[in-house]
């Protein structure tokens, strides 16, 4: 019983950690209809600040005060007042996008700020980590612990009191059901969710320094750890018990730290299956919690007065200049192959390489957001299956590492199927949480491990041979198989987009209910989508690593499959040439900023210009890429067409250009 309890123990202040994030996220849920992917974010923020301030020399009541109490609070303010409050309470969507921005953005910011020089030693709070204060049976508890435990305690009172014994509490889940509708009952709808914001920000900081003395530095992926596991904490009170997500928490705190007490040290128990027991529990929760498969089923009386998505730059562009870049677009294209191949340096040959490889794994985005109208955040996951199956096939087996990246494409294809069944009955934010638990599945499970990901130091991928020499000897050939790669997953995008496919996702994405009484199969529809979105990024994974000739675990960290969403959405997911755009943009900015000085953040910089572009996803859905693009193309019409014969006079029906009036899709033809 003394080994027992010299686990448990200590896991009570762990889960307190979980439990006040967990607290944090449903108050923001339940009273701003937000679930924020930021929230851990904002903790490191938090934590990182206090560090500052107090390793500085200023006094720690003062470090609380600023770190905590003011900015915390403020952030969430802000992301509300510029962000948050100006996305429809219908628009799913959006929220993650714009919350996945300020994930990946805000970490980097803060590296650019302050330097990325590790924080090392963090400092407690209120007493003294060193220090034990009082024993339960023979466990001693420190001082961090016991501030710990003391605080969730009274944070959580307060807020139990304020949501269920005060006006503020009523109009909060008021305002969330809807903003107008409040309006029109006198409630200040907006001064409501400020306060929410505030209040769960002042969590996030909170939890934050809290959790900072537990590790030995600052490290963003452990905050990223923490809300993923408060995730599941939350869930298990349906987003919306915070008692129940206390005692959740708690339990499993106790959980946790009794299982790695008691299984063998270093064992793939230990090391594997122990920490994917949220993840687990995670996916459990979500397919079979009744509560948690109709998380967006909150509905808006007025949300009927949201306008229409924007068309996109192809649908709205006059004849004239829709022949100019149907020709010029093609042309160009072959000047830019033919001067890879001939006279650009070797070094940015490789880069434009990478760039392709890329745009052909984010096709899948487009194939399965675009076109599917289903957010996945686990697309990095399945090119590392396509990669890792490339690589050990040829390492182990002689097999053609072409060869191999068309069975890891295949190997991906199904592994998305077979994530897609959970995922049936799921939509919205429920199935964003469910593939994002199966991202951190493979990162922490099966990654890892060398039968997976092959050695810590990297599994080896040679070049692909065909042919006399093979294309390892040449490096501007392989540039060409890079080529056919985005050519094949462009014309596969394309060829379901014009085909009954795409018709059949339109119509699910317009409405569901509608494309089953028509006598659409919604289950093979959705099944079908996943597979083929897994298959291209896992052909892209294969053709990745052999470009790299090493790849390791940490090259498809679940990190990589938020940053990839925040960087397609930024370029536009709903064509295949902002996918394009966004692969080569993104490899092309990370050795443009290389040349500046470290201080400017290298590649941090680069994933925060990605992530500002994410939060105009709100308004701008096409993309902000997209929208200067149709923007600049109008401009470019008036000077130069001004009074043409073949330019309409005035709009069609419904607002659009007559070339470019809405198909019977409801989005603009051309598209």
């Amino acid at each position: 019983m003394g080994r027992f309890l010299s686990y448990a123990i200590p896991g009570v202040p762990y889960g307190c950690d979980f439990a006040i994030v967990a607290v944090g996220l449903i108050l923001t849920y339940r009273a701003t209809g937000v679930f924020n992917f930021a929230f851990g974010a904002q903790a490191y923020v938090s934590a990182f600040v206090f560090d500052v301030l107090d390793k500085s020399g200023l006094d720690k009541g003062l470090s609380f005060l600023v770190a905590v109490v003011l900015l915390a609070p403020a952030l969430g303010l802000a992301f509300n007042r510029f962000l948050f409050r100006h996305i429809a309470p219908r628009a799913t969507t959006a929220k993650i996008v714009t919350s996945l921005g300020l994930f990946v953005a805000l970490p980097n910011l803060v590296g650019i700020i302050f330097g990325n020089a590790q924080r090392l030693d963090p400092p407690s709070l209120l007493l003294s980590p060193d220090t034990v204060y009082l024993h339960v049976g023979s466990t001693p508890i420190n001082g961090n612990e016991l501030a710990t435990v003391i605080l969730t305690a009274v944070s959580v009172a307060v807020l139990a009191f304020l949501m269920r014994a005060t006006r503020i509490g009523l109009k909060m889940r008021a305002a969330v059901e809807s903003p107008r509708l409040a309006r029109l009952e006198g409630i200040n709808a907006d001064g409501v969710i400020s306060v929410a914001w505030a209040v769960s920000s002042l969590l996030a900081g909170l939890a934050g320094v809290l959790l900072a003395p537990l590790y030995a530095a600052i490290n963003p992926n452990d905050f990223t750890v923490l809300v993923v596991t408060a995730i599941m904490v939350a869930a298990i009170g349906g987003l919306k018990n915070m008692p129940v997500a206390v005692l959740g928490g708690i339990g499993f705190g106790i959980v946790e730290q009794v299982l790695f007490g008691y299984l063998p040290t270093g064992s793939i128990l230990q090391t594997g299956v122990a920490p994917a027991l949220p993840f687990v529990i995670l996916v459990g929760l979500l397919i079979f919690h009744p509560g948690l498969r109709h998380l967006d089923d909150l509905r808006d009386p007025l949300a009927s007065v949201e306008p229409p998505l924007p068309p996109l730059a192809a649908a709205t562009r006059a004849p004239q200049f829709d022949r100019l870049i149907r020709v010029g677009g093609p042309m160009l294209a072959v000047v830019f192959v033919l001067s890879c191949v001939t006279w650009v340096p070797g070094n940015w040959e490789f880069i434009f390489a990478e760039g392709l490889v890329y745009s052909a794994i984010f096709l899948s985005i487009t194939m399965i957001t675009g076109l599917g109208g289903q957010l996945s955040l686990c697309q990095a996951a399945f090119a590392g299956v396509g990669a890792f199956t490339a690589g050990q096939l040829a390492a182990h087996f002689g097999v053609s590492v072409l060869l191999g990246a068309l069975l890891g494409a295949v190997l991906a294809g199904i592994i998305g199927a077979l994530v897609a069944l959970p995922a049936l009955r799921l939509q919205g934010l429920a199935l964003a949480l469910l593939t994002l638990a199966f991202a951190l599945l493979a990162d922490n499970v099966v990654f890892p491990y060398s039968w997976a990901g092959g050695p810590q130091s990297g599994l080896n991928v040679p070049r692909p041979v065909l042919g006399p020499g093979g294309f390892g000897t040449s490096s501007r050939t392989f540039f060409g198989l890079t080529v056919v790669l985005v050519v094949v997953c462009g014309v596969v995008v394309g060829l379901v987009r014009r085909g009954t496919l795409g018709r059949y996702l339109a119509a699910l994405r317009n409405s569901p209910t509608a494309a089953a009484s028509i006598g659409i199969d919604l289950s093979r529809t959705k099944i079908t989508v996943f597979a083929l979105s897994a298959a291209l990024a896992g052909l892209g994974g294969g053709i990745y690593a052999s470009l790299n000739r090493t790849v390791s675990a940490t090259d498809f960290n679940n990190t990589y499959s938020l940053v990839f969403v925040v960087v397609v959405v930024t370029t536009g997911v709903r064509t295949i040439e902002g996918a394009i755009q966004a692969g080569m943009a993104y490899v092309v900015l990370q050795q443009l900023v290389s040349y500046l000085p470290t201080r400017f953040g290298g590649v941090g910089l680069v994933i925060v210009l990605f992530a500002f572009g994410a939060t105009t996803y709100a308004k701008h859905p096409e993309g902000i890429v997209e929208f200067q693009k149709r923007r600049w193309t109008a401009r470019a019409e008036r000077l130069l067409l001004r009074g043409h014969s073949e330019k309409p006079d005035a709009p069609a029906a419904g607002g659009f250009p007559a070339w470019s009036a809405p198909n019977a899709e409801g989005s603009p033809t051309g598209a």
